[in-house]
């Protein structure tokens, strides 16, 4: 029977991964929805739909991958396995990272207000930069996750078995040259830029908190203001707690099946779910569905069933 510890992380693998692929396919399709009624996608809406796809790979890839290495060490653990399945986990996590710091830039742009000339042009011409900075955001998370396949080695560690005796294996670790530099052009760096962005929004807020409209109620400049501020506070706060769990994972701090080690597995495996709730209730468009559609499904649960009589 396997231990309490991987079932108990197994199961909430499993239900985060269900959570995630439903509330990332709903903000997908609400809207590419409106994509289908000829409405065009905003660079806003565009990032957040390339940003729940890469969302959705990284929960399924992470639950492959955590799977194997519960049940099949030993296969998870072969060179071919273990190179492949942390590309592929490494991939959308830093893409994720990098749409994510898409996503401020963009909130950026269309909430803070400047009259320089460069700020307009780059205002005025979001609908073409934010393709390309989705398209470049790829190219990076490539170029910082493939790498990783060379940048391996393996170390002795030794771990007791269930009857008592000690046994001896070889572990795979990352080059500590490589770790530095990835972690500083897909983590720290991305980490920085959208700690910066929401300064800037949550200063627009303060400066401009009296912004009201001609019957004195607060301006949609003003509330858009406040949901991004809200929105990319949420999405840092996720994102640092991500990003510090699995630098305590990585480096051992804590022992496996202890209440820390499970503490931080558990916050790699809500990052998925919790990045979409916070970008649903970061938006009046999908908040209003998502609500809709546990209204109604509520409404059909609770309804009494009638019963009709046939007079003979």
């Amino acid at each position: 029977m396997l231990p309490a510890f991987i079932l108990l992380s197994m199961t909430v693998l499993g239900l985060s991964t269900l959570i995630a692929l439903f509330t990332n396919s709903l903000i997908i399709v609400v809207n590419l929805a409106d994509k289908a009624k000829g409405k065009n996608l905003s660079p806003s809406d565009l990032i957040v739909v390339t940003l729940c796809i890469s969302n959705i790979l990284f929960q399924f890839i992470m639950l492959v991958n955590d799977f194997m290495s519960f049940l099949d060490g030993d296969v998870y653990f072969t060179d071919e396995v273990y190179i492949l399945s942390t590309v592929l986990l490494m991939l959308p996590i830093y893409s994720s990272f990098w749409f994510t710091v898409c996503l401020s830039i963009n909130y950026y742009l269309q909430i803070v207000i400047s009259t320089h000339p460069f700020f307009i042009r780059l205002k005025l011409s979001a609908a073409q930069l934010i393709p390309c900075m989705i398209i470049a955001s790829v190219f990076i998370s490539l170029a910082t996750a493939y790498p990783r396949a060379w940048n391996f080695y393996r170390t002795p560690q030794s771990f007791n078995m269930s009857s008592g005796e000690s046994a001896e294996i070889t572990v795979p670790r990352l080059n500590t040259v490589y770790l530095l530099a990835i972690n500083l052009i897909s983590c720290t760096i991305p980490l920085i830029l959208i700690g910066i962005a929401n300064g800037l929004i949550i200063k627009a807020l303060v400066t401009h908190k009296s912004d009201k409209n001609s019957k004195g109620e607060v301006s949609a400049r003003a509330e858009g203001r406040v949901r991004a501020a809200r929105t990319l506070s949420g999405l840092l706060f996720i994102y640092v707690s991500f990003y510090i769990s699995e630098i305590l994972v990585f480096v051992d701090v804590f022992p496996q099946s202890s209440p820390g080690f499970c503490t931080c597995l558990m916050v790699i495996y809500s990052y998925s779910p919790a990045q979409s709730i916070v970008l649903i209730f970061g938006s009046s468009k999908l908040k209003h569905v998502s609500l809709a559609f546990f209204h109604c499904n509520s409404k059909e649960k609770t309804r009494t069933p009638t019963v009709l009589f046939i007079n003979s």
